[in-house]
């Protein structure tokens, strides 16, 4: 089985981290920062014990959590057949370090991106080989969420394009395949346009946070609403995003507003921080929040 190297042990990539040592990979997942591994790492075995106790996963929690290592630099990315992405959502940084991983890593390893926004083929202009280069955006939380996005950027290989779509079905996860590197891919843009809506709708004073996802649950069918998975996804990463999005003139999918940049100055980031457009209690119960004293 392929070595798999995730780069950045946030919510993200240990999220995953986690999918990928479930589908039976050997995962190394690196970060600079020891504090974010320790912490990560007992998320993800906090997760894999509960999926296993319910049989959700095909593998008991140790073999599971035994196919993950931990490294602190990118000394190991030659040796890995997989290499996952998943530093903040800054296109120079994710450019320099696909230009260093395309420099040190055998020609056949396979470099992807969980970027959010940025296209592959702006990703891999300083590269020398583009060809190998590709797109796959999870969703979080990756192991609750089967989606993930197969971009193919501009000179993406037909080859490594359907690796990667068989890949994530490895693992366990639903190809959504982008056929064209657009700003946002697909979901995004969608559940971005829906979402700046629904902000807008909050802001006037037309209608609560709360309202708003209970009726696109059971109006829509959605399994929780638009503001829950910002909270899941994390607000700082919402505007992030949606700076991203403008800076590549598609401003219009942009998921943010004056109010989620007044949360991130409030510390209210999300449920990784306990407090978003609601507030998680240690019980698992989350409760309203009146976002109009912000």
């Amino acid at each position: 089985m392929d070595n798999v190297l995730v780069i950045g042990a946030g919510f993200m990539g240990g999220g995953i981290a986690q999918v990928c040592a479930q589908g039976g990979y050997t995962v190394h997942l690196q970060d600079v920062d020891a504090g974010a591994i320790e912490k990560t790492i007992a998320m993800i075995n906090w997760s894999v014990g509960k999926l296993a106790s319910k049989g959700k996963i095909k593998d008991d929690a140790q073999t599971v959590m035994g196919r993950i290592k931990t490294v602190n630099d990118l000394s190991i990315a030659p040796k890995c057949q997989w290499i996952i992405e998943a530093i903040f959502e800054d296109e120079k940084l994710k450019r320099d370090l696909f230009k260093k991983l395309d420099s040190d890593c055998p020609v056949e390893t396979i470099i992807a991106s969980n970027t959010s926004s940025i296209p592959i083929t702006r990703l891999a202009a300083d590269t020398k080989h583009p060809e190998r280069m590709v797109g796959l955006h999870f969703f979080g939380p990756v192991p609750m969420m089967r989606l993930v996005e197969v971009i193919k950027g501009g000179k993406t290989s037909d080859a490594v394009f359907k690796k990667s779509v068989d890949f994530i079905n490895s693992i366990g996860q639903y190809p959504v395949k982008v056929l064209k590197d657009i700003p946002g891919f697909i979901m995004n843009r969608i559940s971005g346009a829906a979402f700046a809506e629904a902000l807008r709708l909050v802001e006037d004073g037309v209608c609560s946070v709360e309202d708003v996802d209970r009726g696109m649950h059971y109006g829509f069918n959605w399994n929780i609403g638009p503001f829950e998975i910002a909270d899941n996804a994390g607000i700082d990463t919402y505007v992030r995003v949606g700076n991203a999005f403008r800076a590549l003139g598609a401003g219009e999918f942009a998921p943010t507003s004056p109010l989620m940049e007044r949360m991130v100055e409030a510390g209210r980031l999300g449920r990784k921080v306990c407090k978003g457009f609601y507030d998680y209690m240690r019980d698992g119960k989350q409760l309203p929040f009146d976002v109009t004293k912000l």
